[in-house]
């Protein structure tokens, strides 16, 4: 939602501390604020200052531009509140459920029945924000306008507050009923929390000095006004919790890591996702086409040629058979032609010439062996084990991944998207309110760990190289693009990011990798994933000294990381599934180079166009084009 002048807010706990503060933030954008509070004499007085605001954007209204409504959030003259915003303004735009007290005896020494002390806070803090958060939702509903409500957490709402649980079990049940409330989205009404540590108001200074030094001083108001128009403006945010401190500053929480650990599919989710059966044609061939390497070089063109097999039936037990449509390519493409991923010395490697080449595919099952039991004929699925550049494939069932549709977006998911999403949580443990840097981020796996990135609650940087590129990548929502044709890095890096970057997904190498490993900020991270840059050459890929390495790590306790995805098999299902499921709900976008390449024949040209710098997306190879129209009619 834009903050514009004319929109309306109700802002209950309105006439001091965080609540005073943002409804003259508010007013500051020309919005129209109703403040409901228990003090008249302080209600009043910001009545006065928003009115004094919004004069600047409106005149002559023939109503206030500012409501005071004296009332006890605990009462059932808060209904009351909420009818007199909605005549006087026609409608509920943003409602902050601010009001919230601690509680005013320890909880250990309390000898009364709870009344007038914790069993009061429970009602201030979690009781009045649910039936607030149920007024503006009727509202909003009975209007049938799009709204964002806003409650207030805090980070005792996180994590134990030792000195006073009653109160860090409030906002700890506002937390998680307000994450609760996610799918109000689908009505247009976004519901989110946010959870500042101490701010310097009447409430945050009885927390002592002491106890707010060891959190590193009071947080900033202006950090946490700047947190709720954050919530409020950015429309794929509901349900979200956002966490500001000075020790970590802005980071949604949970992050993704640790929501992974307790979202579960639906077992409906999972038979979704199988339940599409694509036709094949009633008899198989007797022969199929594939790419072999027969000649150890990095010049793929020059290692490869296409050879015709027979097409063994029956199955063998416990394989399948998959008819690929499409197979995706990647840089290190050539590093396979050239032997590099086997071990043993070039002598011993060409015993095993000729080998079959491409990591990755999707297709259709077109024939199960024996004993194969939980695989049927017609289901999509994909496959990461090498031979993919071929018609058909023979595999054992264990590496077969069921998808959704065997469709070109799908292939971008696996080499490139898997290596994004795993990277990331495991080697570069992301959380969020982190900056991370992305290098050749318009590439195959770039634009995903540029999205994994934002989808987690962090500003991204990203490089790249050309227009087309950078329109791209402000797209998909990435904070700052490099283009290096038209800046340089390295000084936009030192400008913009003094501090540094906290973590780097690296895939250029040479002086690429230079350049991330000097803007790395103290405890940064910066993950290995390629060197593309030192692929090319007569001799392909050569070693690299990097004199005083170890000096630079130890001197602000940074880490590199190198990451090979087939060492993290064991999370392939859990992630692929992960990412169909943001991309089916259109919160990840997928982008597939525009240049096509149809055939077995296209292999070679479209991984020399990868290597070319001018691919933009995941480069994808059609195998069947007349399965492809087949599907395309479907």
């Amino acid at each position: 939602m834009e903050l514009k002048p004319g929109l309306s807010a109700l802002v209950t706990g309105g006439a001091s501390g965080i609540g005073k503060a943002l409804c003259l933030a508010l007013a500051a954008k020309g919005i129209f604020v109703t403040i409901v509070d228990f003090s008249e004499e302080k209600g009043k007085e910001v009545a006065s200052l928003v009115e004094i605001e919004n004069s600047k954007f409106h005149q002559n209204l023939g109503f206030p531009s500012a409501i005071f409504v004296k009332c006890d959030v605990t009462s059932l003259n808060l209904n009351l509140a909420f009818e007199k915003h909605v005549s006087t303004y026609g409608g509920l735009d943003i409602c902050i459920n601010n009001a919230g007290i601690a509680n005013t005896a320890l909880f250990w020494k309390d000898q009364t029945d709870g009344t007038k002390t914790w069993k009061h806070t429970i009602n201030v803090n979690l009781v009045a924000v649910i039936d607030c958060t149920r007024l503006a939702i009727k509202s909003m509903q009975a209007l049938q306008k799009p709204g964002v409500i806003i409650n207030m957490g805090s980070s005792a709402g996180l994590y134990p507050m030792y000195i006073d649980p009653i109160y860090s079990a409030t906002k700890g049940g506002v937390v998680m009923f307000t994450r609760s409330l996610a799918p109000y989205r689908r009505q247009g009404i976004r519901v989110n929390v946010l959870c500042p540590e101490f701010v310097q108001t009447e409430m945050g200074e009885k927390a002592g000095a002491k106890y707010i030094t060891l959190l590193g001083g009071y947080v900033q108001m202006e950090n946490v006004v700047k947190g709720a128009f954050d919530l409020i403006m950015d429309e794929s945010r509901a349900g979200s919790c956002l966490w500001i401190t000075n020790r970590r500053g802005m980071e949604y929480w949970p992050g993704p890591a640790e929501e992974a650990k307790y979202l579960v599919l639906s077992s409906s989710s999972s038979r979704r996702k199988i339940s599409f059966r694509a036709p094949l044609g009633a008899q198989l061939p007797q022969s199929f086409e594939k790419v072999v390497v027969h000649k150890l070089t990095h010049n793929f063109r020059d290692a490869t040629h296409i050879v015709r097999t027979p097409l063994k039936l029956p199955i063998e037990s416990g394989h399948v058979l998959l008819k690929i449509i499409y197979a995706g390519v990647n840089a290190s493409d050539v590093n396979f032609s050239s032997g590099r991923y086997f071990l043993g010395n070039k002598k011993d490697l060409s015993s095993l010439l000729p080998f079959d080449a491409g990591f990755e595919a999707v297709g259709i099952i077109a024939a199960v062996g024996d004993s194969v039991s939980n695989l049927e004929v017609g289901t999509p699925a994909a496959i990461m084990v090498y031979g993919g550049y071929a018609e058909f494939m023979t595999v054992p069932s264990k590496h077969i991944l069921p998808i959704g549709r065997p469709d070109p977006e799908v292939v971008a998911m696996l080499t490139s998207g898997l290596t994004a999403s795993i990277a990331l949580e495991k080697v570069g443990q992301m959380e969020s309110g982190q900056v991370v840097l992305v290098t050749a981020a318009a590439g195959g796996t770039g634009q995903f760990a540029v999205q994994l990135a934002k989808l987690a609650g962090n500003k991204v940087v990203a490089t790249c190289g050309g227009k087309e590129k950078a329109r791209l990548l402000k797209d998909l929502g990435v904070d700052r693009v490099i283009d290096y044709k038209t800046e340089d890095i390295k000084t936009v890096l030192k400008n913009e990011f003094p501090k540094g970057v906290d973590i780097v997904y690296e895939s250029v190498g040479g002086d690429m990798f230079d350049m991330c490993l000097n803007a790395l900020a103290i405890r940064g991270r910066l993950i290995v994933i390629g060197m593309i840059s030192q692929y090319q050459g007569e001799h392909g890929w050569k070693p690299k000294n990097y004199p005083g390495l170890v000096e630079k790590l130890l001197t602000k306790s940074q880490s590199v990381a190198g990451f090979f995805l087939p060492q993290y098999s064991y999370l392939w299902k859990e992630h692929l599934a992960r990412q169909f499921d943001l991309y089916s709900s259109g919160k990840l976008k997928v982008a597939i180079d525009p240049k096509r390449f149809l055939g077995l024949h296209s292999v070679p040209d479209a991984v020399e166009h990868l290597h070319s710098g001018r691919s933009s997306g995941k480069v994808v190879v059609c195998i069947d084009s007349t399965f492809e129209q087949q599907m395309a009619k479907l």
